[in-house]
């Protein structure tokens, strides 16, 4: 087990949902860090180095030692400082949240993405398949807290992805992905999340959030008529 005098930085973007999901972990379990902000359009020596084969954040350094990739980082994190622990101690319960985690990241992220890029027919078809993914993630809320039971567990902060920049790239877009009226289960979780100190402590503001949102889908359209 780590001690808390020991040397953690995260190389992260304060408006990405995969360096976010670090912080919340070293948050929960306590790890005093240092947080060093990239820029992904003009990537700095540490990072390239710290990250030879992705060059992307997030990357924990840990003493010096760093590790890539936001999933393996919270498994780090969890295995590193044991103290409140976010994966399950059950293997098929740790299995299962594996799943689900991958299942935000691998399927509902990527096909959200398409909402973001594409419009008109495409955006519908984008839309309808995200809400198709997304109803599978419903089921599981039901007659739960959170996705990891009773508290706070590991899929919860994987999919803080779809509660804060999912939902919150709805306003941008102007087409409701998650409405209410389809998706309670989701919306009753997205409330019990901000209850919890340590996820209104490492999101991101939301006015800044959505102004961001706004120029980076700016900046794709540019680049797409160019």
């Amino acid at each position: 087990m780590a001690e808390r005098s020991e040397e953690v930085k995260l190389l992260g973007m304060w408006a990405s949902p995969f360096s976010r999901r670090v912080e919340i972990a070293l948050t929960l379990k306590g790890v005093p860090y240092e947080f060093s902000e990239q820029d992904i359009a003009n990537k700095s020596p540490l990072l390239l180095q710290s990250n030879p084969v992705h060059k992307m954040i997030p990357v924990l350094l840990h003493n010096g030692k760093p590790i890539s990739e936001s999933l393996v980082i919270l498994e780090y994190i969890d295995d590193t400082w044991q103290n409140n622990p976010i994966l399950p101690q059950d293997p098929y319960h740790r299995a299962m949240a594996r799943f689900w985690a991958r299942f935000v990241d691998e399927q509902i992220y990527v096909t959200a993405m398409k909402v973001v890029g594409k419009v008109g027919e495409e955006r519908d078809v984008a839309v309808e398949a995200t809400r198709d993914l997304l109803k599978l993630l419903e089921k599981e809320l039901v007659g739960k807290n959170f996705l990891g039971g009773e508290r706070l567990g590991f899929v919860d902060i994987v999919a803080t992805l779809v509660a804060f920049w999912l939902m919150r790239t709805e306003e941008v877009v102007g087409v409701k992905v998650v409405p209410v009226e389809m998706f309670p289960e989701i919306h009753r979780w997205v409330e019990n999340l901000l209850d919890v100190d340590v996820i209104k402590k490492c999101i991101p503001p939301e006015d800044e959030h959505l102004n961001y949102i706004k120029a980076r889908m700016d900046s794709l359209k540019l680049k797409s008529v160019q």
